[in-house]
């Protein structure tokens, strides 16, 4: 029988009352057998939580450093271990899993410096008449229990984005982690016991979202919901949270501009690698393509020459490019896109094809403006690329859409790329890079159905924390 993982509440592994198989996507092999938890259990974790809170609230910003840099040793210690559960639980291949894991040891170094950068303001009181023999300054305080939901794509880092930030600040976590890839995030208990963070403070319940997220998002002790998934479960999670703090990234449609007078040499391998890296399972993967009319049928020749060389195989194996995406059911949906693009005009410039539990990778061209690849998050090996006259043009094809997460633009002009910078709707603007670039102290998120607040550690602390202003007068006049 395979590994039972049970729940991570309190700082001890608790018995789930059912128990559900996990499957390696590539394979179809049961891997493991994982603890569901019921919305009692999630109750109870946001109580241990609130517990822990307490005491933890009055740790010492150093004391908060020291176990988050041990975090930070104790992965990279064992990153080849971290990497091999992502090849196995996510099918990520084995050199992307391992740049995850080093990214991942990155963000929770971030999250330690952050603890100790905690600041606030001085406010010049008497700038306003009547401020006189007044001092005022601002602190920040921890919020409280904060809530995580997870996606599968990125199981370490993302999660890291998220317990990394809270820990800083000196809050109490409970992380709900994707369903597919639940492995990851049990891991981290080990990882954090180890590290010496006090029982209760993190802990780790997987399970089905629509059975937890009530009380992930209602309970009276949870003081900020954070989620990374689909806009529509962030829409319900919006309403469900009503006044708490929150932070939704809920996806993209990432464009990228290629101007005129590129050297589409220089370009190809980094569009390629934007548009196909983890099959495409990446928020700001390059979804939209738009070339300039004069280097257009060039850059397509060579994206599709390029592509067809990207090696399908087992994650496992260092040449690996391209593996099975996350389930069947995402297959399914992407290769019914892809059909119903082409009966709206589109043209497979190649790939479209279901090979076992792969879709490979897929160029489309002409495709319809309504098109669903067009309108909607495909979350797969999936890029539909166009020619333009005018940047203005580019600008207003790449802004229709109800995202606005990434955007990407390369240009020898400078003058362009401000003027691109000034008028593209997305959180981030990527200038002579692809959109699908970020590194881990940037503040992230999105514009429009991409959601609200920002990540990037020092950002997504300052989200889980509250402000306060103290006046103090001076002397009796």
């Amino acid at each position: 029988m395979k590994k039972k993982w049970q729940l991570w509440i309190g700082g001890k592994w608790r018995e789930a009352k059912t128990y559900e198989p996990l499957y390696n996507p590539h394979t179809e092999e049961e891997i493991a057998q994982i603890g569901q938890a019921e919305p009692e259990d999630a109750v109870e974790a946001v109580v241990e939580a609130h517990a822990a809170f307490q005491k933890f609230r009055h740790y010492p910003a150093h004391a908060r450093a020291k176990i988050l840099a041990r975090v930070a040793t104790i992965m990279e210690e064992r990153g080849e271990e971290c990497a091999m559960i992502m090849a196995t639980e996510a099918a990520k291949s084995i050199r992307n899993a391992r740049e995850e894991v080093s990214r991942t040891v990155q963000t929770y170094r971030f999250a330690a410096e952050a603890a100790k950068s905690n600041y606030g303001t001085q406010i010049p009181m008497d700038a306003a008449e009547g401020g006189e023999k007044r001092f005022g300054f601002t602190v920040r305080s921890p919020i409280g229990v904060v809530t995580a939901i997870t996606p599968f794509n990125f199981p370490f880092n993302l999660v890291a984005h998220k317990v990394g930030p809270a820990i800083a600040a000196g809050n109490s976590i409970v992380l709900k982690p994707a369903e597919q890839t639940p492995l990851s995030s049990l891991f981290l208990a080990e990882v954090f016991k180890e590290a010496e963070l006090p029982d209760g403070v993190l802990n780790i319940i997987p399970g089905k979202g629509d059975v937890l997220s009530e009380v992930l998002t209602t309970h009276p002790h949870v003081k900020k919901v954070t989620f990374t998934g689909s806009v529509e479960v962030g829409h319900i999670i919006q309403q469900q949270a009503g006044f708490r703090k929150l932070t939704l990234e809920l996806g993209s449609n990432s464009p990228f501009i290629i101007d005129e007078g590129v050297d589409i040499d220089k370009v190809i391998d980094r569009s390629v690698q934007g548009a196909f890296s983890y099959n495409g399972q990446i928020c700001i993967s390059i979804q939209r393509i738009y070339v300039h009319k004069s280097l257009y049928e060039q850059f397509l020749a060579r994206f599709v020459t390029r592509t067809n060389q990207l090696v399908i195989g087992s994650p496992f194996d260092e040449k690996t490019n391209i593996t099975a995406v996350i389930n069947k059911k995402s297959l399914e949906r992407i290769k019914s896109w892809i059909d119903e693009a082409v009966q709206e005009g589109a043209k497979i410039e190649c790939g479209g094809k279901v090979e076992g539990n792969v879709l490979t990778p897929t160029v489309l061209t002409n495709v319809n403006r309504e098109s669903k690849v067009f309108r909607f998050e495909i979350f797969g090996p999936v890029v539909c690329i166009f020619p333009f006259d005018t940047l203005d043009n580019a600008i207003k094809d790449a802004n229709d859409s109800r995202y606005g997460l990434n955007s990407g633009i390369i240009t020898p002009s400078l003058e362009r790329a401000f003027y691109a910078s000034e008028r593209l709707e997305t959180g981030g603007v990527i200038v002579n890079d692809i959109p699908t670039f970020r590194i881990d102290n940037m503040p992230y998120g999105g514009w429009k159905d991409s959601g609200v607040g920002r990540e990037g550690v020092k950002y997504a602390m300052d989200e889980m924390m509250e402000q306060k202003f103290i006046s103090f007068k001076i002397g009796d006049e």
